[in-house]
């Protein structure tokens, strides 16, 4: 594989651009899952699901040992907590949604009689105090469907539990920065099923199982993979999600390390991290010039690995990471060329870890 030649066909960049752009939040991941399987399918031998939604392109089903290249699938949103007599809906979490960026923001109300329109309103600088400004906060921003009550709203078929996500969608910068929001972690959705993609392409064929796994209800405590794991019972497990890209303003690199979007992705060293597996990975990436980054991360890495590691008596568990910047917002962003090698670092990996069929060295 040319370390210069694009791996990212026509054909991959609609499927990215459909895949963003479908809402998914978590808990509700149905429809982007079912986007995601219909493109893997001629990639993989079988497909497994779980009750919440979590699903599992394998090739190689039959093999004793079982590699896990995962994702997770779902976006923050907010659900509707109450609606006031005046048809205003206040809102709580779900996931890691951040109230700063809500007010002005367009909404997607997701209720059975299809998307409702609504807006998360704010009150007009005139009209504030400059001296002594409210921020906006959890319990004090609304969205604004164009009621006069409640019973107006409620006959939309908005009610409290509807989820309620953003309708921002996938657009090119300056020719390489991917943006969107939910790039967190749908890329990671994406990248897994290039590698599948590749690896068909190619006609690599791996002694051991791959389950190219795409987990629901990472964004409220690494649920889905906590579940599919226990399914699964794998030996091995790469994981690959978002990190911050450091170089932003007003982050503390002192506190959160160097790490830059263009410049690789991120191989992550923490206690959740199986050495040998890591180092392999490197290995795979220095021999086929994949640039690459470092990151510590003190006791958890807040990502699945954490959820594959512990689990099953012990999973070696890597995590490999893209750097993003403006994470949980809706104009979330990632350079191309990191997607391109954290591709290519996976498959590569996957292809170093043939030689040990009886995975004795992962023990």
């Amino acid at each position: 594989m040319s370390k210069d030649k694009s791996i990212l066909n026509e054909k991959s960049l609609d499927f990215l651009e459909r895949y963003l752009n479908n809402a998914a939040p978590t808990g509700y991941e149905w429809e982007g899952q079912k986007i995601w399987m219909e493109y893997l399918k001629p990639y993989v031998d079988d497909f497994i699901t779980d009750t919440y939604g979590s699903a599992v392109g394998v090739i190689n089903p039959d093999a004793k040992y079982k590699v896990v290249i995962e994702g997770h699938a779902d976006e923050i949103s907010w659900y509707v907590n109450y609606i006031s007599e005046k048809g205003l809906i206040y809102v709580i979490r779900n996931g890691g949604s951040d109230h700063q960026i809500a007010p002005s923001k367009v909404v997607n109300i997701h209720t059975k009689n299809g998307i409702v329109k609504g807006v998360f309103g704010w009150p007009a600088i005139h009209t504030r105090d400059r001296g002594n400004e409210t921020p906006p906060k959890p319990d004090n921003i609304f969205i604004d469907v164009g009621c006069a009550n409640k019973e107006e709203v409620e006959a939309l078929g908005v009610h409290v539990g509807c989820v309620i996500t953003y309708p921002d969608e996938f657009h090119v910068l300056n020719g390489d920065k991917f943006v969107c929001r939910a790039l967190d972690n749908r890329m990671g959705g994406f990248m897994i099923a290039e590698v599948a993609r590749l690896l068909h392409e190619n006609k690599k064929e791996l002694p051991f199982g791959l389950y190219i796994t795409n987990s629901v209800q990472e964004e409220i405590g690494l649920r889905g993979a906590e579940m599919i794991t226990e399914t699964i019972k794998p030996n091995v497990a790469i994981v690959t999600d978002v990190t911050h890209d450091t170089t932003t303003p007003m982050i503390d690199q002192k506190k959160q390390g160097h790490l830059e979007m263009g410049k690789g992705p991120v191989i992550a060293y923490a206690p959740a991290v199986q050495q040998k597996l890591r180092d392999l990975i490197i290995e795979g990436a220095e021999e086929n010039e994949i640039p690459f980054q470092r990151s510590a991360l003190s006791r958890a890495t807040g990502t699945d690995t954490d959820a594959f590691a512990y689990s099953n008596g012990g999973v070696a568990s890597a995590l490999i990471s893209l750097p993003l910047r403006y994470m949980h917002t809706t104009v979330e962003m990632v350079h191309r060329e990191d997607v391109e090698n954290v591709i290519k670092m996976i498959y590569q990996a996957l292809l170093k870890i043939e030689d040990g069929e009886d995975f004795s060295y992962f023990k």
